[in-house]
């Protein structure tokens, strides 16, 4: 589980590979739910979080780019 904290000191190039990493483990669980594997079903939720984090994080620094284009 990363803390939104964690996730903003997290460089560009890193935050893309661990939304990346975020959304196959997701894929993975998903996956392992279908065929009955899946024990634990509260890591669904944890990494549909983790995966939320990331994006908003990553949105949110698109917008303050944007801002500054705009402002110069």
């Amino acid at each position: 589980m990363l803390t939104i904290a964690e996730v903003r000191a997290l460089k560009d190039a890193e935050l893309a590979e661990r939304l990346d990493s975020a959304k196959q483990e997701l894929m993975k669980l998903r996956e392992k739910y279908a065929t009955r594997q899946l024990e634990d079903t509260s890591q669904i939720r944890q990494a549909k979080r983790d995966v939320a984090r990331l994006m908003t994080v990553r949105r949110q620094r698109a917008l303050g780019a944007m801002a500054q284009e705009n402002r110069s």
